[in-house]
């Protein structure tokens, strides 16, 4: 079967299919633009919260704390504002200014954050844009880099539940 494109995470999809999704995600994609970042912050922060703090050292942690990080998924248009407090990620508010703004497609994240692909390469493929404080932005891709990919399962269930 020829594929004429792939899905948002990379799959190869027949060109019919392929098709309708891109209507699909289109009219999702306009609808989701206008929604409050709050509720999908609220879920990307727990699982975070689960997933990616208990790997965290106190100092990452320190170096991470207090900066609001926006993330924006293009094809989905999803905004998402999250900031590392004491207690955790958390949704950063609304009116804070973002210390950094992270920019990709779902697949560009997806693929960072299971370890297919690294943020200089995407970042360089122009995949991924990363706008605001550099330095921050540095700190945050090797402290990233340092603990290496997220199962995607962690994001979803306790291990325990596993």
């Amino acid at each position: 079967m020829k594929t004429a494109a792939e899905s948002p995470l990379g799959l190869p999809l027949p060109a019919p299919l392929a098709a309708l999704l891109g209507v699909a995600l289109d009219g999702a994609r306009r609808i989701v633009e206008r929604l409050p970042p709050q509720p999908p912050s609220f879920v990307l922060a727990h699982a975070l919260n689960r997933a990616l703090l208990p790997r965290l050292d106190p100092e990452a942690r320190t170096a991470l704390a207090q900066c609001v990080v926006e993330i924006r998924v293009t094809d989905l248009g999803l905004r998402l504002r999250l900031i590392l407090t004491d207690t955790g990620f958390a949704v950063a508010a609304a009116d804070a200014p973002a210390a950094l703004r992270i920019t990709a497609p779902a697949a560009s994240f997806y693929a960072l954050a299971t370890g297919r692909e690294d943020a200089d390469t995407l970042f360089f493929e122009r995949a991924l844009v990363m706008e605001g404080d550099t330095d921050y932005g540095l700190r945050l891709k090797n402290t990233l880099d340092a603990i290496g990919p997220l199962d995607p399962l962690d994001l979803l269930l306790p291990p325990a539940r596993r």
